[in-house]
């Protein structure tokens, strides 16, 4: 069975087997690796459409350079990446850089993860967490 995933480098839709999200998929627009053991900066456009259209676990960092626990947590957001790979995909969306997704994601402070899966907004949870918790958050999230 094929399911959709948007490309985070180009936001492009593509098919994948389900059977072959371990061997690396790649996007058939830009090559760029669809599943992979870390985060990806995307912008707020690849966010939504991604957020709508993906049918493999999305979960998402908001954050921003100056915050001190945004930066603090950025390796266990890694960590947990590296642990879930496979079973979800990882994003970070710098909220400086797109001042609109406060208002669209009513985000009231950051960090701020943020689970999607199939079209939907699954949880959310606000505050650095270590890597093991974004695991067990993000297994509880989106049936991991």
């Amino acid at each position: 069975m094929a399911i959709k995933l948007t490309c985070l480098a180009c936001g492009q839709g593509n098919r994948v087997a389900e059977q072959k999200l371990g061997a690396g998929p790649k996007c058939g627009t830009c090559g760029a690796k669809l599943v992979k053991g870390e985060p990806t900066a995307i912008s707020l456009d690849t966010l939504t459409k991604a957020a709508g259209l993906d049918e493999l676990p999305l979960i998402v960092d908001l954050w921003a350079a100056w915050c001190g626990p945004c930066r603090m947590m950025a390796p266990e957001f890694a960590k947990a990446a590296k642990m879930l790979e496979g079973k979800a995909r990882f994003a970070k969306l710098d909220t400086e850089a797109y001042p609109s997704a406060n208002q669209r994601y009513g985000i009231r402070g950051i960090p701020l993860l943020i689970a999607f899966n199939k079209g939907r907004e699954v949880k959310r949870q606000p505050g650095a967490v270590s890597a093991s918790d974004i695991v067990a958050w993000a297994s509880g999230a989106a049936d991991i």
